[in-house]
């Protein structure tokens, strides 16, 4: 079992308070301790108030508040997970990173107010989903606990991590495990009225996009033997497919960065939408992850 801690980040708003429950239910199932912890910046502080160092002393005890208030619920939903807090000092995004370098799991709330949260995801989340250390849970929507993990896969490096994760995460919670590789057509769609493709390349394609999937697969399924994998190959977006599945699953996984046209400081295109549309946690994790 992990023995780094899982981070909760929380600005001690209810909005934040399910993901901190969220973190001290996989604590459990890693058997990790719990961290939540709460980011303020004192530059703000001294730069906006006329005399903002009266205020420093004031600004910790409201973070060591917020902190304690997730601490407090994540002792109620989780009795058996060690629970410690922390204080961050600094701007949101760069704390929080640091705080990943000794983490297993960094969770956030997809919203809230003050600290972290106040920026909202589109500020915060992205850039610490993107340069952690350590794979990021945003919590959002409703998990179904009854749902499968879903992963979604490419031909991009963070493959291999996602499918660790993933691979994972199904044994821990003892459910089947939804494997989807998205297809683009083998003619642009901006071709298809010009360009005759033959209907008997079709289904040799597919059976090459199948293969490409097990061959991915494969050795994680040896390595978890016991995890039910439904393989899924799909032409629509992958975004799309991976949102809907979402209504009804316990967690999706998706790589950090995918082979979308994006900058590369952002995240992959699917993982953008998924961040803002999924309807359960969304878990996006890095290429350096280990290969079974």
């Amino acid at each position: 079992m992990s023995t780094r801690p899982v981070v909760a980040a929380t600005d001690g708003s209810e909005l934040s308070l399910p993901a901190v429950r969220w973190a001290a239910a996989e604590a459990r199932r890693r058997g990790a301790p719990l961290e939540v912890v709460h980011a303020y910046d004192r530059e703000w502080l001294e730069v906006h108030l006329d005399d903002g160092s009266r205020y420093l002393d004031a600004a910790e005890e409201l973070a060591a508040a917020a902190a304690t208030t997730g601490a407090d619920e994540a002792r109620r939903t989780e009795p058996g997970v060690p629970v410690s807090t922390r204080t961050l000092l600094g701007r949101p995004v760069p704390a929080l990173v640091a705080a990943t370098e000794e983490a297993g799991l960094l969770v956030l709330g997809s919203r809230g107010h003050g600290g972290f949260a106040g920026l909202l995801l589109g500020s915060v989340s992205q850039r610490v989903a993107t340069q952690a250390r350590c794979p990021v849970v945003v919590v959002r929507g409703a998990a179904d606990p009854q749902g499968p993990v879903v992963a979604g896969v490419d031909d991009s490096a963070a493959a291999e991590a996602v499918l660790s994760t993933a691979f994972d995460a199904a044994a821990a919670r003892d459910c089947p495990l939804i494997v989807v590789r998205s297809c683009t057509t083998p003619v642009p769609q901006w071709l298809a009225g010009a360009i005759f493709v033959s209907e008997r390349s079709r289904p040799a394609w597919a059976a090459a996009e199948r293969d490409r999937l097990d061959r991915l697969v494969t050795p994680w399924q040896a390595k978890y033997p016991g995890v039910r994998v439904e393989p899924l190959i799909t032409h629509d977006s992958a975004a799309a497919v991976l949102a809907g599945l979402s209504r009804g699953a316990q967690l999706i996984v998706c790589g950090a960065h995918g082979r979308g046209v994006v900058p590369a400081a952002l995240l992959g295109s699917t993982t953008l939408q998924l961040l803002h549309h999924a309807g359960c946690p969304v878990e996006v994790t890095h290429a350096h992850r280990s290969t079974p």
